[in-house]
């Protein structure tokens, strides 16, 4: 979903407040600018939580993506188990914990 910008110095959001979070409710996104240079972003919780990664269980994720690519490729993919274990050994050797 692409989000509406708008920019606002910091007194313009200080002053227009309330109609900075009924924009936000919106879905406009609003960066705040103090000095010349962005101080904040002010955006919905939903869309902050996208950013987060919030309410997205990891392994949920990993299955839609095995259906997406098998239904492109049609033909079976590792279980997400094993993908996750991989990727977990391959960061453990990375990071030169466990496994390594």
């Amino acid at each position: 979903m692409m989000h509406r910008k708008r920019t606002l110095s910091a007194t313009e959001a200080r002053i227009h407040f309330g109609e900075v979070l009924r924009r936000v409710g919106e879905g406009e996104v609003v960066v705040v600018v103090g000095r010349g240079r962005p101080q904040a972003v002010i955006l919905s919780p939903e869309a902050y939580a996208r950013l987060e990664g919030q309410g997205e269980d990891p392994l949920e994720v990993i299955l839609d993506l095995n259906r997406a690519i098998r239904a492109r490729r049609r033909e079976p993919l590792p279980p997400p188990e094993e993908v996750l274990q991989t990727l977990r050994e391959e960061r453990n050797r990375e990071l030169g914990g466990p496994g390594r």
